[in-house]
């Protein structure tokens, strides 16, 4: 499935590209959700405002202060039993579970914690070196951004 252009994003971090095979079978509202904001260049830019070591990389608010989202309309929950763990790509929401938008996190560590709450749409699966090397904080003083994210069918 890796070599599926249409569902393979490459996030360009300032530390490197980041590969992440999109997930439709387990979230297919939310992967069309992510390629369409990536192919409307709305994450160009956009920082990754909470990084927090052993657990998560959040980022996706085009403010930057991780209460914003875009313009288009929340997405239902599509929880699944895949485990958050390392390199799992999963949406940020609000107390409601249908309140997922743009903001999504990488799992920097095991989360499995997480798991049936939040909605796993992707995995990274090459560059996990450039997500571990992001600034980090609750925002972090100088916050890592996204230069580009693109869907790789796109390239």
């Amino acid at each position: 499935m890796a070599d599926d252009a249409e569902n393979t994003l490459i996030l360009t971090l300032e530390g490197g590209p980041v590969t992440i095979r999109l997930r439709p079978d387990l979230a297919p509202g939310h992967v069309e959700r992510i390629k369409e904001l990536a192919r409307e260049g709305f994450y160009d830019g956009v920082v990754f405002h909470r990084v927090i070591p052993g657990f998560m990389a959040q980022g996706g608010d085009p403010k930057g202060v991780g209460i914003g989202g875009s313009d288009k309309p929340n997405l239902k929950a599509e929880f699944s039993k895949e485990p958050h763990v390392r390199g799992v790509c999963s949406m940020a929401r609000t107390n409601d579970p249908n309140s997922a938008n743009s903001q999504f996190f990488i799992c920097l560590d095991d989360a499995r914690f997480l798991d049936n709450q939040y909605t796993v749409w992707g995995e990274v699966i090459d560059g996990m070196d450039a997500v571990d090397a992001l600034p980090k904080g609750e925002p972090p003083k100088t916050p890592g951004k996204m230069i580009s994210m693109k869907i790789a069918a796109d390239v």
